[in-house]
């Protein structure tokens, strides 16, 4: 049985906001496959190229993660285990990766570039089609982040359209023409890092970091001085902004950049902090559609405890509880989605990947290779270390 089976804000200046008439709400469900659907159909495949060892592995575990990593042999790639912490496989990358996304059936991932890069490799869950690559546009680069249509039909990338002034795009492809690119949406911020798409199906959340970059000079900050980041709602199919809301203006050095949704449909946010380390204000928050930035209540300590910098977002499996990392400051907290109050704090050296592994529980991954399970009601499971390091993002399947 798996170790988890047993279980004073501010506002923010809010443009202006244009609605479809009718129920938007959830039409989605959220979905997860465990590894007796890995086993069956397609997954068979996977399981009989393995060898004994990981076969018998991925055979008896309920979840099975993928995380970008570089390996013992300086190479990078997407790295496929169980939560016992057994090696299953890998899928090669070119360079460096920032996060790999899934979808809704578990079966199709893409790996996305660390930005500005310009590859993304999909991949086959259960291994049983060779990885296809591809890449933005020559005058685009990736942020590292994408999110699949509910049917897996396409695919949704944050990018810059860098020879306009670092205007944020966000790239669509079809996943059934070889991740063919049919077009773009406007991302209305600069800097889009990752996006994520709402219960209902069709309206993405995109978090504008506001921080403009340019491939000449790798991730060399260009704006810092005049940066502002937003929340923005996308309609998909239209590309009609819904809602923008922008950071509280003293805080304009506040770059929200990761994100994920609690069960009430609320958008939190990890952002990292670009001014002085004195004025550091408090880098995780939340939003909505109707509701303006808020940002979590705290002292100054959690702050500078945090370093100004959360790497990773992540709800539970109910939405309950929402989790946050910061490898500069080797903590993963849990937070309680409805009060904004911290439920507990781990601590994990360079830990910045976490994911939801059920109601209340995560797994998190560090840049020295361990794996750490971490529950609000249980505390930190058993720990496991690969000879990997692993980078800012994993994913539970």
């Amino acid at each position: 049985m798996p170790w988890w089976s047993s279980q004073a804000s501010r506002t923010s200046s809010t443009t202006s906001i244009r609605r479809r008439s009718g129920s938007r709400r959830a039409s989605t469900r959220w979905t997860a496959i465990d590894r007796r659907t890995l086993l069956t159909g397609a997954g068979a495949a996977l399981a009989l190229g393995l060898a004994p060892r990981q076969a018998a592995a991925l055979a008896a575990s309920d979840l099975v993660f993928l995380a970008p990593c570089r390996n013992a042999a300086g190479s990078y790639a997407i790295l496929v285990f169980t939560e016992s912490g057994e090696p299953v496989r890998e899928v090669a990358l070119p360079s460096r990766g920032h996060d790999v996304v899934l979808d809704q059936a578990g079966r199709q991932a893409v790996a996305f570039a660390r930005r500005p890069g310009t590859f993304a490799i999909g991949f086959d869950v259960a291994g049983a089609r060779s990885p296809a690559s591809f890449a933005c546009p020559p005058d685009r680069h990736f942020y590292g982040h994408g999110a699949f249509a509910p049917d897996g039909r396409l695919l949704y990338s944050t990018e810059s359209d860098y020879a306009h002034g670092a205007r944020g795009v966000v790239g669509v492809y079809d996943c059934t023409d070889g991740f063919r690119r049919i077009g773009e949406l406007d991302s209305h911020g600069i800097g889009p890092h990752e996006l994520i798409l709402m219960p209902d199906g069709r309206t993405l959340a995109i978090a504008n970091g506001g921080i403009a970059t340019h491939p000449a000079t790798g991730r060399e900050k260009l704006n810092l001085d005049t940066m502002r980041s937003s929340i923005s709602f996308v309609d998909r199919l239209t590309g009609d902004l819904l809602a923008r809301h922008e950071t509280p203006a003293e805080f304009g050095r506040l770059s929200m950049r990761h994100m994920t949704v609690d069960g009430s449909e609320f958008v939190w946010f990890g952002g990292q902090w670009e001014g002085s380390p004195v004025d550091v204000p408090s880098v995780i928050g939340r939003a909505s559609l109707d509701s303006a930035v808020e940002l979590l209540p705290s002292g100054p300590e959690l702050p500078l405890a945090l370093e100004g910098y959360i790497g990773s977002m992540a709800r539970s499996r109910d939405g309950s509880v929402i989790a946050a990392s910061s490898p500069k400051g080797g903590r993963i907290l849990l937070i309680d989605a409805a009060t904004m109050k911290i439920l507990s704090e781990e601590r994990l050296f360079d830990g910045c990947g976490v994911t939801g592994i059920g109601n209340r529980a995560f797994l998190a991954t560090s840049g020295a290779g361990t794996i750490l399970p971490v529950a609000s009601d249980t505390g930190p499971g058993r720990p496991a270390t690969f000879p990997v390091a692993f980078d800012n993002h994993v994913k539970a399947v």
